[in-house]
């Protein structure tokens, strides 16, 4: 099974940078890079154009005008330059242990989706990680992240837990298995199936909105926050708002009333990039006022 791995990112390059040296550390090499880029500047296009010329990884780069914040619209083009039958989402400020994507290939599960976590550090932190540092994989040890002061007890036992005793911690976890953008999965179809993500959605829950659309479409979900590892650096988050986290919350509460499926503005606009016999056609209809007509 081949994967494509869905980077978001804006204007953070060095972020980026460190984030893709964790790829080109896979224990795995049968997955594609697409950096689904919500409108970054000069900066950012020609680090990629690097890596393109200079790396072993695939990658490929979409790319739209920066018109504020349209993250959602970004992934959904990506998705649809998607040649993977698999997709892992992430971000542009998660850096991946070198087993992260064999492990999201080894329980990926018709009729489910995979929800990972993330290990999170401070400024210091992220700052301090060196190409090195990921090479080596020192960063993902617990040692080096003590001694140069992680903090907070969750964070930790995600680093300190030894693979062996990772499928226990997913056990265990009180966490809800739900769809987190740093770190989830599932198949390109059912992606598909529920019309990829919501556009009319904007920073603040965008990412668990579409799970809840996989659970209302008949997916469950799987918990492998303590396998599937992977570093969040940290930043400011300027586009952040009440006003569009109390729309998101009021669009989240008639998916989760109404059990719909597909949102009327996702991915269906773009169809016709599609150009394989899997279409939106043999979706489901959803419910409310997200319902659309899906006959062409």
């Amino acid at each position: 099974m081949n994967a494509s791995i869905i980077i978001s990112t804006y204007n953070n390059p060095v972020w980026l940078e460190k984030v893709l040296w964790g790829y080109e550390q896979q224990t795995v090499d049968n997955f594609e890079v697409i950096i689904s880029d919500d409108g970054s500047g000069e900066e950012t296009q020609s680090l990629v154009k690097h890596f393109q010329k200079k790396s072993h990884l695939a990658i490929k780069h979409s790319w739209h005008e920066d018109d504020g914040f349209r993250k959602t619209e970004a992934l959904n083009k990506a998705i649809l330059m998607a040649d993977g039958d698999y997709l892992i989402f992430t971000d542009g400020d998660c850096i991946p242990r070198r087993d992260f994507v064999e492990t999201h290939l080894k329980h990926a599960k018709e009729g489910y989706f995979l929800s990972g976590g993330y290990c999170k550090l401070d400024m210091h932190l992220s700052n301090l990680i060196s190409r090195n540092d990921i090479e080596s994989q020192h960063a993902f040890t617990f040692r080096w992240m003590k001694k140069n002061g992680l903090r907070g007890g969750s964070q930790q036992i995600k680093i300190a837990t030894p693979k062996s005793l990772a499928p226990l911690g997913d056990k265990l976890t009180t966490t809800k298995p739900t769809w987190n953008g740093m770190n989830s999965s599932a198949y390109k179809a059912d992606i598909i199936k529920v019309n990829g993500f919501n556009e009319s959605m904007r920073y603040g829950g965008l990412d668990r909105e579409l799970g809840e659309r996989l659970w209302n479409a008949g997916l469950k979900s799987k918990q492998i926050r303590h396998r599937a590892i992977c570093l969040h650096l940290d930043h400011p988050r300027s586009y952040k708002n009440e006003e569009d986290i109390k729309r998101n919350r009021a669009i989240r509460a008639e998916v989760r009333e109404k059990k719909v499926i597909c949102c009327a503005n996702g991915i269906r606009k773009y169809d016709y990039y599609l150009t394989t016999p899997q279409s939106l056609s043999d979706a489901p209809p959803s419910l409310g006022t997200y319902v659309i007509n899906l006959d062409r």
